[in-house]
């Protein structure tokens, strides 16, 4: 995957309470397996480092996005912070806008999709499956048709319930796989291994102040994202 700016070059807000940062493609959300640097671990160097703080520094992961996909993330600074953000996760008042860059379209230019699914470990992938399956878990996303070039379509994504692998299952299911996304049967993948699916836009209540917050990812610099996104601006 692409090599990233440094992450103190992508902090869109930050506060005593809390921090937000664009994350890019390749990069984890949060520590795993593979050891790699997560953006929660190069988040407490940054400010382990401006605020020059002795000892462990706390943050609080509220939500996560996929290893392959890109966008906005916030983090809790304090504990306080984090168990407000999570109730507004649970609550439904954590609002996260996806975009996708589709091989296909949705049958309607906008409408709401629901499927059952099921996540095998093993393969780390999720299905499509029956309401015989008592481990699948009922998934539900809108959607909007925002933009068309001649091979590909911007599909504008909020999601409702936060299933793993969800927003790729069911775009595909529905005939819109998304571009670079081998997992999910993409045709081919992407020169940089990333997926064209972006956490585009956030939107929450602040855990201390109340202010209504809203955060938007700046869009890759490639085609077809330029192209397409022009219907953004």
């Amino acid at each position: 995957m692409k090599n990233s700016s440094p992450i103190t070059e992508r902090i869109l807000f930050e506060d005593n309470h809390i921090i937000v940062v664009q994350k890019m493609p390749g990069e984890i959300s949060q520590g795993d397996k593979t050891g790699d640097p997560s953006i929660p671990d190069l988040l407490k160097l940054h400010l382990k480092k401006k605020y020059n703080k002795p000892g462990n520094v706390f943050l609080g992961v509220v939500h996560r996005i996929d290893r392959p996909v890109g966008g906005v993330m916030v983090f809790a600074r304090t504990s306080k912070a984090l168990s407000r953000l999570n109730d507004a996760v649970r609550t439904g008042k954590f609002n996260k806008t996806y975009l996708a860059v589709t091989h296909g379209v949705p049958p309607e230019s906008e409408g709401q999709l629901k499927h059952l699914l099921a996540k095998n470990q093993k393969l780390n992938k999720s299905f499509v499956s029956d309401s015989n399956d008592k481990f699948a878990k009922e998934a539900i996303l809108n959607y909007r048709h925002i933009a068309s070039s001649d091979r590909y379509h911007l599909i504008e994504v909020d999601l409702l319930t936060g299933r793993h692998h969800q927003i790729r299952v069911q775009l595909a299911a529905s005939g819109c796989i998304i571009k670079g996304d081998l997992k999910y049967n993409a045709p081919r993948s992407n020169p940089d291994g990333s997926i064209s699916l972006m956490a585009w836009k956030l939107e929450f209540e602040h855990p201390v102040s109340k202010e209504m917050m809203e955060f938007r990812a700046k869009l890759p610099d490639e085609e077809p994202w330029q192209t397409l996104g022009e219907e953004l601006k």
